[in-house]
């Protein structure tokens, strides 16, 4: 391991900003789930905390600066008496809610006038009578200090595994830029005004396909906390590039979904970013994978084990020159092994079982070349031998084609001979060993 990694990432783990406002919950007056956990019933009757619940996250976003990004989005204008609605799939089930929602690229205070969380029907539109307005610390709206994040007090919420919840956000002053992730593969909508409560569909006509300042939902049932929850890890492989939007077509989604089917229901979170790196960071594409790993994995509550898949893009970029591949230094396998390392020591020491996920063959795309292969091969040897990880994900031998194992399976490819289609996906889902877990 290099030394300028080590101190890096320490920096990073000692120097993150991270400002909550955590409170009480909402005032909700026309309870509707009988199932809901003890501690909430205290709470309503109380006035308690609504950290004496055990909260699991069981969805969650990977946040970037804002910037145009492949498709269009709102991060850079941002929004102004206008109403966001998002809709998210979790991975657990629980009685009672609450957001993060996250100014981390602000350079000024974010207000957020207003905010709900409902069930989801069918695109912006929500089912009847499940609407929740969020409090903040018992107050409507919030101020969001630039770096800083906030969580939303409980509201009562009955979800399920793989229920669609609804997060709506409205801005009535300008916003400035948002921020955001930016390959969601998932519909933002956006209406004029203040449209928490609106029962139309039609008022949200603008669409994106980008998550906008939510971070995480978390979910608790009464019961004690859990360390069980999963993380996902990477660029976009990991990101879901090129899966069906609104199809929940990720590795990820997958991978939940190959846990549920063997009784083995738990947690599981994306925290890919497309065009990540491992060791330099983007302005397009988040900060570096050594930078990040700290916030987005170790420091979320109940994480068991991650599946890290990174590396293709500090291989492919240094091939590639357009200024959307901004920094292309030429990496070495060697660098990029140091680089994993220091993932691996991170890990060990947050006590998390780290997974390695080898990079996908990506011949006959505009990354590949000798020298590229080249590396890939160096890489994925070393991840498969070494006994560095605590297990590996052959993600690379799952999808190759078997006659020509530089290149993704015809049956696998999404068309630009780098990023698997949902049928790709699921077959990366199931090189991942659950025992692993």
């Amino acid at each position: 391991m290099t030394a300028a990694c080590g101190s890096r990432l320490a920096v990073i783990a000692t120097g993150a900003i991270n400002r909550e406002a955590d409170g009480g919950m909402s005032d909700l007056s026309n309870p509707s789930d009988a199932r809901e956990p003890r501690d909430l019933r205290d709470l309503r009757a109380h006035g308690g905390d609504g950290n004496a619940l055990a909260w699991t996250a069981v969805w969650a976003a990977a946040l970037q600066r804002p910037s145009e990004g492949f498709d269009k989005n709102w991060a850079l204008e941002g929004f102004a008496d206008q109403t966001v609605r998002q809709v998210v799939r979790v991975t657990g089930s629980g009685t009672a809610a609450r957001i993060t929602l996250s100014n981390r690229y602000g350079t000024a205070p974010l207000e957020v006038a207003g905010a709900t969380l409902a069930r989801t029907d069918r695109g912006p539109a929500v089912r009847e009578g499940t609407s929740r307005r969020l409090t903040f610390d018992g107050a409507p709206s919030v101020v969001i200090p630039a770096g800083g994040q906030v969580r939303s007090d409980a509201a009562e919420v009955s979800a399920a595994v793989f229920d669609s919840l609804t997060v709506s956000l409205y801005f009535a002053r300008p916003s400035g830029p948002a921020t955001f992730h930016a390959q969601a593969f998932a519909t933002a909508y956006r209406a004029a005004g203040d449209q928490l409560a609106a029962a139309d569909p039609a008022v949200f006509a603008e669409t994106t396909v980008s998550w906008y300042h939510l971070a995480a939902v978390e979910l608790a049932d009464g019961g004690p906390a859990r360390r069980d929850t999963v993380v996902v890890f990477g660029d976009s492989l990991t990101d879901g590039f090129s899966s069906t939007v609104d199809g929940n077509g990720r590795y990820s989604d997958a991978l939940a979904e190959r846990l549920a089917a063997q009784g083995l229901t738990r947690p599981v979170l994306n925290q890919g970013i497309g065009g990540n790196l491992l060791l330099s960071d983007s302005a397009w594409f988040g900060e570096g994978a050594l930078a990040r790993f700290r916030r987005d994995v170790l420091d979320r509550p109940g994480v068991r084990s991650v599946v890290v898949l990174v590396g293709l893009n500090d291989i492919g970029f240094s091939e590639v020159d357009l200024p959307t591949y901004k920094p292309n230094p030429d990496r070495s396998a060697d660098r990029l092994i140091d680089g994993y390392r220091e993932l691996i020591d991170a890990a060990r020491g947050a006590g998390v079982r780290i997974i390695g996920g080898t990079i996908l063959p990506f011949r006959g795309s505009e990354y590949h070349t000798p020298a590229a292969e080249a590396k890939r091969r160096t890489v994925n040897d070393w991840i498969r031998s070494s006994g560095a990880f605590d297990a590996v994900a052959d993600f690379a031998a799952a999808l190759a084609d078997p006659g020509a194992p530089e290149a993704l399976a015809p049956a696998y490819d999404s068309g630009d001979r780098k990023h698997p289609n949902d049928a790709g996906y699921r077959a990366m889902a199931g090189a991942v060993a659950l025992a692993a877990l």
